[in-house]
């Protein structure tokens, strides 16, 4: 299952875990078209535990079995903390981190029964390098880049990762994440040339980059790896 399918991220992953055999349940919002065979989409709403355990549940029963996770869905948020309003803080966090936290409680339970699976978050950069604009050089840069609530969102993901990744190792579950930089999308199409400029390898990511990403950590090769926060960013942070 690829929560958030419908996005360029999310439709590369569905596109990549197909392509290499897996039938895949695309889940989203919004109606899409799925991008190649093997894939079916799905109805979603990460904010709803209710709808949560009836997709999986749905899943289940189309496939019979949920090996691997993929939590894409979320929203960005632009502009600073001093007029960032509640509703956006809250609206932010209830997708991004609560909605991540829901989807893998929920698939816990299929995958222990099944004997193991891997869940593969999306964290970001940004939940690391305290955002990437420079607002003291110009203030323009913060009203055009990520904000603090999605910051603090996708820093939510990365601790999650490695709480679960603890907790379920003894289930024969991994749990990882992937922490894209910059990447080339709707929605990142006024990201400022400014900060484009200061990553290192002279562009933004691809979505297939954070798919190949994905697959490496679903892969039966990566059963090894558990906890993991992998930065694919370019090189705009390095820890």
């Amino acid at each position: 299952m690829v929560t958030g399918g419908a996005g360029g991220i999310g439709r590369a992953v569905c596109e990549a875990l197909a392509r290499h055999g897996a039938q895949v349940v695309a889940a989203d919002r919004v109606a899409f078209e799925p991008p190649v065979a093997g894939v079916q989409g799905m109805s979603l709403d990460v904010r709803r535990r209710d709808d949560i355990v009836r997709c999986m549940d749905e899943a289940m029963a189309r496939l019979g079995r949920l090996d691997i996770l993929v939590n894409v869905a979320g929203v960005v948020s632009m502009g600073n903390a001093e007029t960032l309003s509640e509703a956006e803080w809250d609206r932010v966090i209830d997708i991004n981190l609560k909605g991540t936290f829901l989807c893998c409680q929920a698939a816990i339970g299929h995958m222990k029964r099944s004997g193991g699976g891997r869940i593969i978050n999306m964290g970001s950069v940004i939940g690391k390098n305290g955002g990437n604009p420079r607002p003291w050089l110009d203030p323009r840069e913060q009203d055009r880049a990520s904000n603090v609530a999605y910051g603090a969102s996708k820093a939510g993901v990365h601790i999650m990762t490695a709480f679960l990744a603890k907790e379920l190792a003894s289930a024969n579950i991994t749990v990882n994440a992937v922490a894209p930089g910059p990447v080339a999308s709707a929605m990142t199409t006024n990201f400022p040339q400014t900060l484009r400029d200061l990553i290192p390898v002279g562009r933004m990511g691809a979505a297939a980059e954070i798919a190949a990403a994905v697959l490496f950590l679903a892969a039966p090769q990566s059963g090894f790896i558990t906890g993991e926060i992998l930065d694919v960013n370019g090189g705009i942070w390095c820890d």
